[in-house]
């Protein structure tokens, strides 16, 4: 246990807290605001470290969920449980490294310390590196449920779009460790550069003249019934488009912030369907003993098919400079926020994880 558990807490802490869903730059403000108090069944953690991912993107312009503002943002972490608010399971995380989703209607992890249900908290295996684990959940657990999905609805092969994403490489690695065919739908060409030298089979770029054809060729050769998609509008349309009658698409991001353009036809007489993902659902609708299964085999991963690579680690000073690098080029590796480091370098940064990895052992 760290010796932070027999320091007294502090009164206040700094956070990245959201005052206007308006867009501009200075909605998001870093303020200092009183320590939450800890109820039963809550946790509070110290955060080590948040990533930016593009639900928090759409989240700060007001396309994602909407909280009651103002509010601190950040979906993800993660860091030391250093209060419990009394309950089993909060009890039994204390003084434990932990990956940690923020509440649905509560404040985020863009923050020294964030308030945290316990069964929305993972605990670590000693092996899994802190930094790592500030992705855990989103990225991660969502390629895990997505492709047992696809299991459960017995696909031979699946399509994805947005699949030089963090997300979608993951969902590569991943369907390629479990022999599932997959095909790989990016919208520029050193994308398709980028997935083959991961060693993806099929990749087809979408602003290409004959890409329409050639989807319905490879979904069609693959035998392809079940698609994910992150990006909505007509790719979703295109999409089903491509498959057999009784395809099915998931929908689980808006990347180009429109609706989904359907042909009624896939409904009426091809039995095909559209439906969304959530990953606080289907992480609700898991047991205790599910989730503790689950994390525990995607932290065997993080190393490997489920890495999370990170290009830039910053301070909560530097939050507007890291939200537009991440904007310029998601497919550059994470920014990720440490807020218990001000204007730390990435050499002190990793040392002092590695400390707090230590520390549990």
């Amino acid at each position: 246990m760290s010796d932070r558990l027999n320091q007294t807490l502090p009164a206040t802490m700094r956070a990245l807290e959201l005052h206007s869903y308006d867009s501009e730059a200075d909605s998001l403000k870093l303020v200092e605001k009183a320590l939450p108090r800890v109820g039963h069944g809550e946790v509070l953690v110290r955060i080590a470290a948040a990533p930016v991912n593009p639900s928090d993107l759409m989240f700060l312009r007001g396309l994602y969920v909407k909280k009651k503002l103002p509010v601190v943002a950040g979906f993800e972490g993660s860091g030391e449980v250093v209060a419990s608010g009394g309950g089993l399971l909060a009890n039994y995380l204390k003084g434990k490294r932990v990956a940690c989703a923020a509440p649905v209607d509560g404040d985020g992890t863009w923050a020294e310390y964030m308030l945290a249900q316990a069964n929305f908290c993972v605990p670590l295996l000693k092996q899994t590196d802190t930094e790592q684990a500030a992705s855990l959940i989103v990225n991660p657990f969502t390629a895990w449920a997505l492709l047992e999905k696809a299991g459960s609805a017995r696909a031979a092969g699946v399509v994805q779009t947005a699949a030089a994403s963090s997300l979608g490489r993951m969902i590569v690695r991943l369907a390629a460790r479990r022999g599932v065919p997959l095909v790989n739908v990016v919208r520029r060409r050193e994308q398709v550069e980028l997935l083959q030298k991961e060693g993806a089979h099929h990749v087809l770029d979408s602003s290409e003249e004959d890409f329409d054809e050639r989807l319905r060729e490879l979904c069609t050769q693959l035998r392809v019934t079940v698609g994910f998609d992150a990006v909505a509008g007509e790719l979703t349309g295109r999409l089903l488009g491509s498959m057999q009658a009784g395809g099915r698409v998931i929908v689980y991001g808006a990347l180009s912030l429109e609706g989904c353009l359907i042909e009624p036809r896939a409904f009426i007489f091809e039995k095909k369907s559209v439906e969304g993902f959530w990953l606080s659902d289907w992480l609700r609708s898991q047991s205790l003993f599910g989730k503790i299964t689950t994390s525990r085999k995607v932290q065997k991963l993080l190393g490997g098919e489920l890495k999370t690579e990170i290009r830039e680690r910053l301070p909560l000073e530097r939050a507007r400079e890291g939200l537009q690098h991440y904007l310029q080029q998601m497919t550059g590796g994470k920014i990720i926020f440490v807020p218990n480091l001000p204007n730390a370098s990435s050499d002190s940064i990793r040392d002092t994880m590695e400390k707090m990895r230590n520390d549990e052992r």
